[in-house]
């Protein structure tokens, strides 16, 4: 393996999240290569130095370490060519790292599918939104063979305040999971919480300044009622992304015979919230679609 594939890094998917962890990992200093789908999303990151391909191909072709960072399961299997010739002399002898939200078992299958085609695999799902992302300040869990995840390490460390392993595939994936159930509690609770004040003829900006005062307040809470009061909703975790994240516990609980009746509830909240046209919104709109239950 020639010694500039060994120390270049690929991004694939430079999206809401993906571009500002992209562009950490250029200040680190990393060596990067970077493919998007709209081509234009890159023209930013090329000027800060990364070099952009026209291919996937040609990403796994000058890049050891490739992370994707894709909207969907779909979306990766597709990109990877996953289920078809063209998987394996893509990712032989190439560590993949997948920073997205997706099912544990689907992860599951893809690390076997890459070991059977000569690959690596790490999980590496993070905790945060936009603001952390634009930051450093993302929370990675990983998962995988542990000579792959010290080798993609520093690669997180660029993008990760902090970093904890969680056991074999798909530990990581379920350890967000795990997370992302207290987040959607958290934020449908609060958004419950306006919707009812707002609903009561409460002055909002005093239930804010009681909520952000209070023992309950933490730095996301202070950041949803800021936009609330700010008419601020433009996306740092969308509803259609939440909603969709939700779906993954309630789908995993189920199938595992786990309680989660604040998750089966949140689910049918961020539905309601998608279909009256809130979905490309942050996830603190659906106060909207609660509002809207009780009119």
């Amino acid at each position: 393996m020639d010694n500039e594939r060994q120390h270049t890094v690929g991004f694939l998917g430079l999206g809401r999240m993906g571009e500002p962890m992209a562009r950490n990992l250029l200040r680190s200093g990393t060596r990067l290569v970077v493919w998007n789908r709209t081509a234009t999303k890159v023209d930013g990151l090329v000027r800060d130095g990364a070099v952009a391909v026209s291919s996937v191909e040609e990403v796994f072709a000058r890049c050891r370490i490739v992370i994707c960072m894709l909207a969907t399961e779909a979306a990766v299997d597709e990109v990877l060519g996953r289920g078809h010739e063209r998987f394996a002399g893509l990712v032989r002898d190439t560590v993949v790292v997948t920073m997205g939200t997706t099912a544990a078992a689907w992860s599951a299958g893809l690390e076997h599918d890459l070991r059977a085609a000569g690959g690596t695999y790490v999980e590496a799902p993070v905790s945060g939104s936009r603001v952390p992302a634009e930051r450093g300040e993302l929370l990675a869990m990983v998962s995988g063979d542990q000579d792959a995840v010290e080798l993609v390490r520093p690669v997180l460390k660029a993008m990760c305040s902090q970093i904890h392993e969680c056991g074999p595939v798909p530990g990581a994936l379920t350890m967000k999971l795990a997370v992302n159930t207290f987040l959607v509690a958290t934020i449908t609770g609060l958004a419950e919480a306006m919707a009812f004040a707002e609903r009561c003829g409460l002055d909002l900006d005093t239930l804010r300044t009681i909520v952000d005062g209070g023992q309950m307040a933490s730095p996301i809470s202070r950041i949803k009622t800021a936009k609330l009061a700010g008419g601020d909703l433009a996306p740092q975790a969308s509803v259609r992304d939440v909603g969709k994240n939700a779906r993954l516990i309630a789908d995993h609980a189920a199938a595992h015979g786990i309680p989660a009746p604040l998750t089966d509830a949140a689910v049918g909240v961020y539905d309601d919230a998608v279909a009256a046209g809130l979905g490309d919104l942050d996830q603190i709109a659906i106060v909207q679609a609660l509002t809207a239950r009780s009119a």
